[in-house]
């Protein structure tokens, strides 16, 4: 999960780019970068932390152009390092710079191909540069120097044969136009848009679409899964359909949690979806305790507020906030290894205790990952006086990993993995555990859009919709995304930057 966004405008970019970026934050808190190009010279500014902190007034002022594109990056196998902040870049053929979202699931063969067959070194970890050098490889074999927009497609047509997984992508060739393209199953988002000006129409290629509202782009649509878009310095826009294969197969944990609640994605308002998410769930708890004894319905900010309230509305019972967040405390859910997820919970949220003190209280979640911040959280409840503490989840029970760039961690440290109901409730401390059904779930989502006949669901049912996923790749994938796995790398980061500082 990161965010990406690239611009072809009338006038410089790099405010617009920082201004999508900075509403694409929730995406990704790792690292940011941002590459512009002034006719044939590209000027390029990324590093670790949150785009706040890696952009100051000096950098702005070097960003000269009226094209470019962004990214926030949220490191998939928890890895921290600056080296693999994007965007990336390769210089043959015409300069190439590429922000990606999502995750190769074949990278391991395409890392092989590219240094046997295509005589490409790869310098980092990331899928993305894999991705970058597959395509620049086919742009090679496909282009000629007047390049077209039939070459460019060719190229992605090319490029969806041999790689496999999720992956929303912008790409910036030097001094030609902006290129975005979906996988054939549409698993990640990606939008784009257009802004009427004086001069002329500026477009937008993003995750969501609220990076094209904040800067007064109108939304004209999802790119399709498959579909490439490349959008010249002229402003020309050409589109086409690059994979035979495609069928739309959204993530549904976009919509659960990973996605603002005012985005619209394949024409499914978010936030409607998320409040048709606690309707189903109310409606399971009056089946399940039709002569339930809840006092007050509190959300876990900030994504579960929209399900929390609609269901303590049919359930016809209170809703509080009975949790205060700070909110310079980033998303626990994607911080790299358990140690620093566990301090973080009670860093950022504090109870009011006289909404908790003497009542029995239902608390509404998203989802339940680890279960960890379940506990901790529940526990707090608890110290504040409450009676009785009750969990609720908008989602099914998680328990298989994701691997289309979610960093939902090995199967066993999954909470709900092989463990029933009852058991989970045991270990977080709940007096009650209720999850939404999963084909609530998917009405609740689909209903928005009945022409999507299917949703990625695998985190909740282990069915993945790529080829390339097997018990072979997933003990590789326990491997690098287990915590000790998370914690060692972050223990030797934190030791090379003290070497670096002390050599200094």
């Amino acid at each position: 999960m990161c965010g990406i966004v690239g611009i072809v405008s009338h006038e410089p970019v790099a405010q617009t780019i920082y201004d999508a970026l900075l509403v694409l934050q929730h995406r990704g808190q790792d690292s940011a970068g941002i590459v512009v190009c002034d006719r044939n010279k590209l000027s390029l500014r990324k590093d670790n932390g949150q785009v706040s902190d890696v952009f100051h007034t000096r950098h702005m002022r070097n960003l000269i152009g009226n094209m470019g594109i962004g990214h926030v990056r949220y490191p998939t196998a928890g890895c921290s390092s600056s080296a693999e902040a994007q965007p990336f870049y390769v210089n043959s053929p015409y300069g190439i710079s590429l922000a990606h979202n999502g995750n190769l699931t074949n990278v391991e063969q395409l890392k092989s191909e590219l240094y046997r067959s295509d005589l490409r070194h790869i310098n980092t970890e990331s899928d993305s540069e894999v991705l970058l050098n597959v395509f620049a490889h086919e742009l090679h074999n496909c282009g000629s120097l007047a390049l077209t927009a039939d070459e460019i497609f060719t190229a992605i047509t090319e490029t969806h044969k041999r790689i496999e997984g999720a992956y929303a992508v912008v790409m910036m060739l030097t001094g030609k136009g902006i290129i975005g393209f979906r996988d054939p199953h549409g698993i990640r988002p990606v939008v784009y848009g257009k802004r009427e000006t004086a001069a002329g129409c500026d477009y937008m290629i993003a995750s969501e679409s609220v990076a094209l509202q904040t800067s007064g782009f109108e939304l004209v649509g999802d790119l399709l899964p498959g579909e490439a878009v490349y959008i010249d310095s002229s402003g020309t826009v050409h589109r086409r359909q690059c994979s035979a294969s495609a069928k739309l197969r959204p993530c549904i944990f976009e919509y659960v949690y990973l996605a603002r609640p005012d985005s619209i994605i394949d024409d499914i308002y978010v936030y409607k979806a998320r409040l048709r998410m606690g309707v189903k769930l109310a409606r399971k708890i009056l089946r399940q305790m039709p002569q339930h004894d809840i006092d007050v319905v509190i959300p876990i900010p900030d994504t579960s507020r929209p399900a929390a309230m609609e269901l303590a509305f049919h359930l016809g019972v209170k809703f509080r906030e009975g949790f205060i967040k700070n909110r310079y405390i980033g998303r626990t859910f994607i911080m790299p290894g358990q140690t620093m997820r566990k301090k973080s919970v009670r860093r950022k949220l504090n109870p009011i205790d006289i909404e908790f003190k003497g009542k029995t209280v239902l608390l509404v979640d998203d989802s339940i990952v680890r279960g960890t911040t379940s506990q901790q959280i529940i526990q707090m409840a608890r110290e504040s006086g409450a009676k009785k503490v009750y969990m609720a989840s908008a989602a099914p029970p998680v328990r298989f990993p994701n691997v289309y760039g979610i960093d939902m961690p090995a199967a066993h440290e999954l909470i709900a993995h092989n463990r029933s109901e009852q058991e989970v409730a045991d270990y977080i401390g709940a007096d009650w555990l209720i999850y939404q059904d999963l084909e609530d779930l998917i009405d609740a989502v689909q209903k928005g859009n009945r022409r999507i006949k299917k949703f990625d669901c695998s985190c909740f049912d282990g069915k993945y919709v790529t080829n390339t996923v097997d018990d072979e790749y997933l003990d590789k994938i326990s491997n690098l995304r287990n915590d000790s796995a998370k914690e060692s790398t972050d223990e030797a980061i934190t030791v090379i930057g003290m070497e670096l500082h002390n050599n200094a």
